[in-house]
C-alpha cells in the first residue's frame, strides 16, 4: 500500500502539472482571442469609417474639378465598387481561406489604402474639359474608373470581415455600422481643418491603419498550420500608414503640394494665389492684388472710369468669381459702386437697417454704406469669407469692411437666420448669389438652391419692415430673358403665398446687357418710389423692363405679371420653351432651366453648344451650360450601366444557370426593386435636406449617417422579427410605403416651421425623419436573402449583382427624375418600387424548396 502511494505521488504531481499547463494554455488562448477580437473590431471600425469618409470627400473634390451635381457619382461608384469587391470574395478569386483571414484582411486593406492614394494622384492630373469628340467619353470613363477602384478593395475587405471571420456576425456588423456612421460625420470636421486633397491622403492613412489592426489578429484555428506570411511592403502596413499620414501633414502645410491642376474648365496657375482655403463648403482662392478698371456686375453705359484701382479676385471652387476692391475707409474711393445695376434699389432705401445675403468679398456691404446705411448685417454661410474679411493676417486691412462702424457679420445660412431672427430690415440685398460655374453647368445640388424657392423668398419678404425692399440681381440677356422671367415667377409666387392680391404692383425691374435687378416691395411701390427708380434708371441709362405703372415691353414678363393667382401663374409658366416656373423646396433647381420632360427643348441649345457657342453672355450661357451638364449626366449614367453589366452582372450570370428559372425571375425582380427603391429614397432625402440644412455636403453626411444607422438597425431587427408569412410582408410594406409616400403631405410644413432653428436642431429633425424609412428599408435585403437561400443559395452572386447594378443606375436616374418632376415624386417613385415588391416576395414565398444547399456566405447588406 505504501509503495502504491509512493508511485501515486509523482503521477498526481504530473497530472496537476499537466492540468496547470492546460489551464494556463487555455487562459493564454482566451487572452489571445480577446486581444485578437479587439484588434479585429478596431480594424473593421477604421476600415468602414475610411470608406464613408472617402465617399463624402470625393463630392468636395468633384465640385472643384468638375460639376456640383456629381455628388451622385461618388455615391454610385461607391456602391459599384463595394458590390464588385463582395463578388470577388464570393467567387474566391484570390484564394481566401479561414486560417489566412487576418492576412487577407491586412493586404486588402493596405491595397485599398494604396489605391486611394494612387487613384487620387492620377485624378488630380485630370481635367474635365469640354471636348466634343469621343475623347470626352474617355475622360469621363477614366474618372469613373478612378473613383471606383478603391471601393473595390474596400468591398473585398468589408465582405471578408462580415463573412469569413470567426467572430460573432452581429458584433462585426454592429462595429461596421458604427465605423461607417462615424465616418459620415467626422469628415465634415476634418474638412474644416485641412484641405480636401490632404484629407484624401488622411483617409488613405486611416485605411492603412485598418491593415495594421488586422495584421495583429491571430485567428488561425488549431492544427491549421501557419498561414502564408506577407512580404515586402505588405508586411509593413504601419510604415505605409505613417508615410501617408506624413504626406497628409506636409501637403496641408503648403499650397504647392498635391492639388488639382485645373478647375472646371481649365488649368490653374497656383503662383497667382495669395490665399487658398478649403472647408466642407468650398475652396476659396484670393488672387494677387492688381491695378485694374473697377469691377461692376452691370455697369451703367454712361459710366467712364476715371482711374484704375487696386482690387483682387476671389474665386470659389475653380470658376465662380467676385472682386474685392482695396478700401481704406474713404467712401469716395468706392463711389463707383453707385453705377452698378445691382445697387439701383438704394435710390429709394438708404437709411435704417439693411442686410446682405451672401457677403462674399464684401462689395454689397460697401454699397450699402456708400448710399447711407450705417446698420448693415452681412449674412454668409461660408466662414472662409468672414475669416478673410475679419482676420488681420489675411484680408482685413485690404478689404477694410470689418472696421466700419455698424457692420456685423453672421455666419449662417441666410434663409435660416432670417427665419430665426426677430429683426426686421428696410432693405435686403441678394445680388448674384450663385457659384456661376454651377449656373453654367445646371447645378443640381447647390447651397444656393434654398435661396431661390418660393418658401425661401416668402421668408425674405417676411423679414422686411412693412415698407421694406428686397432687391435681387441675376443674369439677363435681352435676347434670352429666361432667368429673369423665372425670378419674376418666383417673386410673384412668394407674394401670392403671403396673400398679396396683385404682385405686379410690388415689382420693378431694370436691366443691362448682362444683368437685371428685380426690386420687390413688401408693400405696393408708391408713385414717388416708382418715379425715383425711373429717374435713376434713365439717368444711368438702364432700360426699364417692368414697372407697376405700365405693362412690360418684355412679353414673358408682362404675361407672368398678369397672373391672377398662383395657379394661373403656374399655367402661364408652362407655355414657354424653357422652364420659367417658380422653384419650390420640392423642386429647388432654379439654375436648371431646361425641361427634362420636353427633350425637344434641348435641341436648340445643344446645337449652340456643339457649334462652340458655350462661352457667351447672359442667360444663353446658363441654358447652353444646362445642356452640357445634362448630356454629361446622361453619359455618366450610360457609362455606369455599361460598367455594371460588364463587371458585375455578366460575371454573375453563371450562377443563374443551375437555378430554377422561377427563382431567378422572382429573385431578380425583388433585388432590382429594392436597389432602385432604396437609392431613389436616399438621393431624394439628400436633395430635400440639402435645402433644409443649408449645404449639400452637410446634408449628404447627415443623410448617409441616418441611413446607415437606421438600415443597420432594421437589418438587425429583421433577424428577430422575421417576415415569415405573406401577411407579415404586407404589414411591413404597408408601413414602409405608407410612410414614404405620405412624406410630401406633411414634411414641407415641418421643415418650413423649423427652418429657423439652430443647425443642431435641424440635424436632429433630419435624422428623426429619415430613421423610420431607413429602419423599415433595412428589412429588405436580409429578408430577400433568406427567401432565396431557402430555395437555392447558388444564385446569390446574381442577386447581389443585380441589386448593386440597380442602385448604381438609380443614383443618376433619381437626379434626373427630381429635376424633371420633383423631389417629392422621386420619394413617391421609391415608395412605389417597394410597393411592387409584394409581388415577387409572394412568388418566392410560394415556390417549393428546390435544392438542399448550404446557406450562402458573404454579402453586402443594404
Amino acid at each position: 500500500m505504501a509503495e502504491e502511494k509512493q508511485r501515486a505521488i509523482p503521477e498526481t504531481r504530473a497530472w496537476r502539472a499537466s492540468t496547470s499547463r492546460a489551464c494556463a494554455d487555455h487562459l493564454e488562448l482566451q487572452m489571445i482571442e480577446r486581444q485578437s477580437s479587439r484588434w479585429f473590431y478596431r480594424g473593421v471600425f477604421v476600415l468602414c469609417m475610411s470608406t464613408l469618409m472617402l465617399q463624402v470627400i470625393q463630392t468636395r473634390i468633384l465640385s472643384v474639378m468638375s460639376f456640383y451635381y456629381l455628388a451622385f457619382l461618388s455615391i454610385g461608384m461607391a456602391m459599384f465598387g463595394l458590390t464588385t469587391g463582395a463578388l470577388l470574395v464570393y467567387f474566391d478569386r484570390f484564394g481566401f481561406s479561414q486560417q489566412s483571414i487576418a492576412k487577407s484582411l491586412s493586404w486588402t486593406s493596405l491595397a485599398y489604402a494604396l489605391a486611394i492614394a494612387v487613384c487620387f494622384a492620377v485624378q488630380l492630373t485630370s481635367i474635365t474639359a469640354k471636348i466634343f469628340s469621343a475623347t470626352f467619353i474617355l475622360l469621363w470613363l477614366k474618372l469613373v474608373i478612378l473613383l471606383a477602384v478603391p471601393f473595390v478593395f474596400a468591398g473585398m475587405a468589408v465582405s471578408l470581415a462580415l463573412t469569413r471571420s470567426p467572430f460573432p456576425i452581429n458584433i462585426v456588423y454592429g462595429v461596421d455600422l458604427l465605423g461607417a456612421a462615424t465616418g459620415c460625420l467626422s469628415v465634415i470636421f476634418v474638412l474644416n481643418y485641412i484641405d480636401a486633397p490632404s484629407a484624401m491622403f488622411l483617409v488613405a492613412a486611416i485605411a492603412a491603419l485598418a491593415a495594421v489592426c488586422f495584421a495583429r489578429v491571430d485567428v488561425a484555428p488549431a492544427g491549421a498550420g501557419q498561414p502564408a506570411q506577407l512580404r515586402g511592403l505588405w508586411a509593413r502596413p504601419g510604415l505605409v500608414a505613417i508615410a501617408l499620414a506624413i504626406l497628409c501633414v506636409l501637403n496641408a502645410m503648403t499650397r504647392y503640394g498635391f492639388q488639382p491642376i485645373g478647375g472646371k474648365f481649365g488649368i490653374e496657375t497656383r503662383g497667382d494665389f495669395d490665399l487658398e482655403q478649403w472647408n466642407s463648403f468650398s475652396r476659396v482662392v484670393a488672387f494677387k492684388s492688381d491695378s485694374q478698371v473697377p469691377f461692376l456686375w452691370g455697369p451703367s453705359p454712361v459710366y467712364r472710369p476715371e482711374k484704375r484701382i487696386e482690387q483682387r479676385e476671389l474665386n470659389i471652387d475653380g470658376f465662380a468669381g467676385t472682386f474685392m476692391p482695396r478700401f481704406d475707409g474713404n467712401l469716395e474711393s468706392v463711389s463707383f459702386l453707385a453705377n452698378d445695376i445691382t445697387n439701383l434699389a438704394y435710390t429709394i432705401r438708404n437709411s435704417g437697417r439693411s442686410a446682405v445675403i451672401g457677403v462674399g468679398s464684401g462689395r454689397d456691404i460697401l454699397s450699402a454704406y456708400v448710399f447711407g446705411f450705417r446698420d448693415v448685417t452681412g449674412i454668409e454661410v461660408n466662414p472662409i469669407f468672414i475669416d478673410y474679411l475679419q482676420n488681420p493676417a489675411k484680408l482685413r486691412a485690404y478689404a477694410g469692411i470689418a472696421d466700419l462702424p455698424g457692420v456685423r457679420f453672421v455666419v449662417d445660412d441666410g434663409r435660416s437666420w432670417l427665419a430665426r431672427t426677430e429683426e426686421r430690415f428696410d432693405l435686403l440685398e441678394m445680388s448674384m448669389i450663385d457659384t456661376f460655374a454651377a449656373t453654367g453647368a445646371g447645378a443640381f445640388a447647390l447651397s444656393e438652391n434654398g435661396l431661390y424657392t418660393v418658401e425661401g423668398w416668402s421668408t425674405f419678404i417676411s423679414s422686411l419692415k412693412p415698407e421694406g425692399i428686397l432687391t435681387v440681381s441675376r443674369w439677363h440677356s435681352p435676347d434670352a430673358p429666361v432667368e429673369i422671367a423665372r425670378v419674376v415667377s418666383l417673386a410673384s409666387a412668394a407674394l401670392f403665398a403671403l396673400d398679396v392680391p396683385s404682385p405686379k404692383d410690388h415689382i420693378f425691374i431694370a436691366g443691362s446687357n448682362l444683368l437685371a435687378t428685380v426690386i420687390v416691395g413688401r408693400a405696393p411701390l408708391t408713385r414717388a418710389e416708382i418715379a425715383t427708380l425711373t429717374a435713376a434708371s434713365d439717368r444711368l441709362q438702364f432700360p426699364i423692363l417692368a414697372t407697376p405703372e405700365r405693362p412690360s415691353n418684355v412679353e414673358a414678363f408682362a404675361d407672368l405679371l398678369a397672373a391672377s393667382d398662383a395657379d394661373d401663374l403656374e399655367r402661364r409658366g408652362r407655355n414657354y420653351l424653357l422652364d420659367v416656373s417658380a422653384p419650390t423646396d420640392a423642386r429647388p433647381f432654379f439654375f436648371n432651366q431646361l425641361r427634362i420632360t420636353h427633350p425637344e427643348d434641348m435641341l436648340g441649345p445643344l446645337r449652340s453648344a456643339l457649334g462652340g457657342g458655350y462661352i457667351h453672355q447672359g442667360s444663353s450661357l446658363v441654358v447652353t451650360g444646362n445642356v452640357i451638364a445634362m448630356m454629361t449626366l446622361l453619359l455618366l449614367t450610360v457609362l455606369s450601366a455599361i460598367l455594371v453589366v460588364v463587371v458585375i452582372v455578366w460575371p454573375a450570370r453563371a450562377s443563374t444557370k443551375v437555378v430554377a428559372p422561377s427563382v431567378v425571375r422572382a429573385g431578380t425582380a425583388y433585388f432590382v426593386l429594392i436597389g432602385l427603391g432604396f437609392m431613389l429614397i436616399e438621393i431624394a432625402f439628400s436633395q430635400r435636406f440639402s435645402v433644409f440644412l443649408g449645404h449639400p455636403i452637410h446634408a449628404l453626411g447627415v443623410v448617409l449617417f441616418s441611413i446607415i444607422v437606421s438600415t443597420g438597425l432594421g437589418s438587425f431587427v429583421s433577424g428577430v422579427v422575421e417576415l415569415k408569412t405573406v401577411r407579415h410582408v404586407g404589414s411591413w410594406l404597408t408601413l414602409l410605403v405608407g410612410y414614404v409616400i405620405t412624406l410630401p403631405l406633411w414634411l414641407p410644413a415641418l421643415l418650413t416651421a423649423t427652418q429657423g432653428d439652430d443647425i443642431l436642431i435641424r440635424t436632429a429633425i433630419s435624422v428623426a425623419v429619415i430613421t423610420p424609412a431607413g429602419l423599415l428599408m433595412g428589412f429588405g435585403f436580409p429578408n430577400g436573402m433568406r427567401l432565396v437561400d431557402a430555395l437555392d443559395s447558388r444564385a446569390t452572386p446574381w442577386f447581389w449583382g443585380v441589386n448593386g447594378a440597380a442602385g448604381v443606375l438609380a443614383s443618376g436616374l433619381a437626379v434626373l427624375f427630381s429635376i424633371g418632376f420633383s423631389i417629392d415624386w422621386t420619394l413617391i417613385l421609391g415608395g412605389v418600387c417597394y410597393l411592387l415588391l409584394f409581388v415577387p416576395t409572394r412568388v418566392l414565398m410560394n415556390l417549393p424548396r428546390q435544392v438542399e444547399v448550404p446557406a450562402a456566405i458573404g454579402g453586402v447588406r443594404i
